[in-house]
């Protein structure tokens, strides 16, 4: 037993030095880089149609999945710890914090597609970065079973939080600072994809790598906006984001449905 328990803190030894390797390179990239400020073109989307009074119309009601999902989720994150007989654990409490973020970014980002600037973008990534950080504490605490899980969160979700608010007062002073909110966004999606080569107490894990899969796919969707548009001129790259991340977040939720504690 000693000696089954002495491979188990090497394992996560190893596996903790490879989170926080790149984690800490990345950290340190970012900080030798020049601020840089939001750029005015990121709001000019390239379906700006008007329809039924509304402006910006595919961008906006395509929103309304992220509400319809975030219920959705945290609604299966309630009945799965219900299932396991237990109370909140810290990766419940991570999944539910992540359907919730995403369903006030749902009403956010409606709210920024309506008027884009950078004021309304702010109510479009607060939410949004509460759920990348989520979802990240979930990972790690069904493998690590971290102490203190619920301190974890805590911390990430102040981290993410306080990045937002960063850039946003930067921006209202002139001198505009995206470094920690784009740490805060693609960490998570970097480190994930390391998490999921290590055991979890958990079946199913499948599905989080479609979970990234979609999330690329959104990405890829995103920085094609406009040529997607000129292809289709129904729908845009940015709508298509909308679509491919909803998905995403539909797949978390049909996981926790249906995975089960490994015996």
């Amino acid at each position: 037993m000693r000696v089954e328990r002495k491979e188990i803190q090497t394992r996560h030894g190893w596996a903790i030095f490879l989170i926080a390797f790149p984690a800490l390179v990345t950290a340190g990239v970012l900080g030798f880089l020049p601020r840089l400020a939001q750029w005015a073109s990121y709001h000019q989307f390239a379906d700006g149609r008007t329809l039924f009074g509304v402006p910006n119309f595919m961008d906006v009601v395509s929103n309304a999945w992220f509400v319809i999902l975030g219920v959705w989720g945290g609604l299966e994150g309630r009945a799965a710890s219900k299932r396991e007989g237990t109370q909140w654990k810290p990766e419940t409490l991570a999944y539910f914090a992540f359907f919730i973020s995403l369903f006030v970014t749902g009403f956010g980002s409606g709210w920024y597609h309506l008027r884009p600037d950078n004021a309304s973008l702010f109510w479009d990534r607060f939410p949004l970065s509460l759920a990348f950080v989520s979802l990240f504490a979930a990972v790690v605490h069904e493998r690590f079973q971290v102490r203190g899980g619920y301190a974890l969160l805590l911390a990430l979700l102040t981290v993410a939080a306080a990045s937002v608010l960063y850039w946003s007062i930067s921006e209202s002073r002139g001198a505009g600072d995206l470094r920690p909110y784009f740490l805060v966004q693609f960490l998570p999606m970097v480190l994930i994809p390391i998490l999921l080569f290590l055991p979890s107490r958990y079946d199913r894990v499948g599905d989080l790598g479609w979970v990234l899969f979609l999330y690329a796919l959104a990405k890829g969707a995103e920085l094609l906006d406009r040529p997607i548009f000129e292809i289709t001129y129904q729908v845009s790259g940015h709508t298509l984001k909308h679509l491919f991340s909803a998905l995403a977040v539909a797949q978390v939720a049909w996981m926790l449905r249906r995975r089960r504690l490994k015996r």
